[in-house]
């Protein structure tokens, strides 16, 4: 569980709480966009940075005055464009690996080899002091696009720098698994939260084994459809919550940028309606839950 649990600014004793994340703020500015309209609106607790998109430092300046209301984390990125730093083995054409093949690498043990762990932990290192920069203090979280920071290689050049920079105990760590029974009872996609669970277990028990928090209950997988019912897919998100609660989201208005990165992802402008609607009150209200920011060491 996140050290410290939640905070609200009310008294929500008979409430579960749960954080909400978005993902991806700085992959586009219409993403990002939606993502601030979301926290102007209070309908977010979290906002995960990216910061290797070109036009993430513009985005950084606009959320940076609203900082206060939203814990903030890096969103790792190692399968998407291009990386900060030379990558020979990683990303030899300037290009990162797509997740198949990031995966894939991880699997036959590529990635814990000498000279490409050292790569990416010197572009760990880069994307974090780009954070640091831009915000003036290192991340409350770090997670991972694509969830890359439970990957066998990626994982030990993370703790290896989160350790050289002092941050054990100073932010948190997204677990993107949770038990399989609280996964069946959401039903909803069920095979891919399974298998990334499955994945993750071995980054939780290192994790804590670094003195690391993480959350604890995780969900906002979806099911494969070309136009997703998103309210009643957070509906099914907020069945069987953990104690430390994570919902990952990804609300965004969808623009050239984004849609010569991924044209299939119409689904951003359905989660940022949603969210923006009093459906998101009544969602809550029907299941007794409530908005809350982890706290702890991560807060400072």
């Amino acid at each position: 569980m996140v050290s410290g649990g939640f905070s609200t600014g009310a008294d929500k004793r008979q409430i579960a709480l749960f954080s909400l994340c978005a993902d991806d703020f700085g992959l586009s500015e219409g993403v990002s966009r939606g993502i601030l309209s979301a926290l102007a609106a209070e309908r977010l607790s979290a906002i995960s940075v990216m910061t290797t998109r070109p036009n993430w430092r513009a985005a950084a300046r606009d959320l940076a005055a609203s900082a206060h209301m939203t814990d903030l984390g890096l969103h790792l990125n190692l399968t998407l464009a291009a990386p900060l730093t030379p990558m020979p083995k990683l990303a030899p054409a300037g290009s990162l690996p797509p997740i198949a093949d990031l995966l894939s690498a991880a699997q036959a043990g590529r990635l814990e080899e000498d000279d490409v762990c050292l790569e990416i932990a010197e572009e760990i290192a880069a994307q974090l002091y780009a954070f640091a920069v831009a915000f003036g203090r290192f991340p409350d979280f770090l997670d991972g696009h694509q969830h890359v920071h439970v990957l066998p290689g990626v994982r030990k050049a993370l703790f290896a720098i989160l350790q050289k920079k002092g941050l054990r105990g100073r932010l948190w760590l997204r677990d993107p698994g949770d038990h399989p029974w609280r996964i069946l009872r959401r039903k909803i996609g069920i095979k891919k939260a399974l298998e990334i669970s499955k994945l993750a277990r071995p980054f939780v028990d290192e994790a804590h084994s670094y003195g690391f928090a993480v959350n604890e209950g995780f969900s906002g997988y979806s099911a494969a459809a070309k136009r997703r019912d998103y309210a009643a897919d957070f509906a099914h998100y907020l069945i069987a919550p953990g104690p430390a609660h994570l919902i990952m989201c990804h609300p965004g208005h969808v623009d050239d940028d984004l849609m010569r990165l991924n044209s299939k992802t119409r689904s951003r402008e359905y989660e940022l309606a949603f969210l923006l609607s009093s459906c998101f009150d009544e969602c809550l209200e029907q299941h007794g839950a409530a908005l809350g920011r982890f706290t702890g060491p991560a807060r400072r």
